[in-house]
């Protein structure tokens, strides 16, 4: 008995006190993803890339608004969401304790505005997305206006890229066919 207590003490403790007290974990630890709402431009990077499918977006155009969600009962810890989000806003925490009394309190939700069309004002994109992507190409903009007119691209709707595209494309065509009347006349 003697012998057993003496390897006892010199061993030490072989088990955790959890979950009297933290668990210690390493570094590279998966734990609970953390969403900053105040970073993410509601980009559905995360959306895309989550094999759980955990994160979801629903976007209200009527309302003018974007939800983001995350259901934590169905995240597996991947980190896929974290390595797609082009701003950072979600990050993989220490946190992995996610017991609740309710299933509701699972989820969480972040609600975004979406921005206005130049040209026809209808809601189409989020307006932090629509000015993160303004910045962005502003930065490649040779001068002022160049910035100005990709600003004015990014802030309009597809459907009213289309109809300008069009409208670009034919006024091609009659220059074109105007130029090519020209050199054959003699």
């Amino acid at each position: 008995m003697l012998k057993l207590l003496k390897e006892i003490f010199r061993t030490g403790e072989a088990t955790v006190k959890y979950p009297f007290a933290p668990m210690p974990v390493c570094k590279d630890f998966r734990g609970k993803p953390e969403h900053r709402a105040e970073d993410c431009i509601a980009c559905a990077a995360c959306t895309v890339a989550c094999p759980a499918n955990a994160i979801g977006m629903e976007t209200d155009t009527a309302a003018g608004s974007r939800t983001w969600s995350i259901n934590y009962g169905r995240c597996v810890f991947c980190g896929r969401c974290e390595e797609s989000c082009p701003t950072g806003a979600i990050r993989l925490s220490d946190d992995f304790e996610l017991a609740v009394g309710s299933k509701a309190d699972l989820t969480r939700k972040a609600v975004f505005t979406l921005a206005g069309c130049a040209c026809c004002g209808k809601p189409f994109a989020p307006a932090k997305e629509v000015d993160y992507v303004a910045r962005l190409l502003s930065q490649s903009a040779r001068s002022a206006e160049e910035a100005d007119r990709l600003r004015l691209t990014v802030s309009t709707c597809p459907a009213c890229k289309r109809a300008q595209d069009v409208h670009h494309i034919a006024g091609m065509g009659i220059a074109r066919q105007m130029n090519q009347e020209l050199e054959t006349t003699p």
